[in-house]
């Protein structure tokens, strides 16, 4: 049987993540989650995956604000955010 043809994932940025401050969400997906309106950046992490932090760019603030006021926040990214566009930093770069 052969094996599915996946992805490889996404290398990480170099350097530093800009700093985004973030909050805790209660999830069994996501650990965090954070925005900067100037730059329409959402920062994410997860509760797998060693505390990298992904940054989705070009997220308006309405699209932050439903994320945070879901009742699922897992759910809420997977239909919304999970496609879209991001850069993926180390956990060593990330500053809470």
């Amino acid at each position: 049987m052969p094996k599915p043809n996946y992805k490889a994932p996404q290398d990480f940025e170099k350097g530093r993540a800009p700093f985004i401050a973030m909050d805790s969400v209660e999830s069994n997906q996501i650990s965090k989650i954070g925005y900067d309106p100037e730059t329409k950046t959402l920062a994410v992490t997860f509760t797998r995956g060693g505390g990298a932090v992904y940054h989705y760019p070009n997220v308006e603030q309405a699209t932050f604000d439903a994320f945070v006021a879901a009742e699922s926040s897992g759910t809420f990214f997977g239909m919304h955010i999970k496609l879209l566009p991001f850069l993926k930093y180390r956990s060593e770069a990330v500053a809470d």
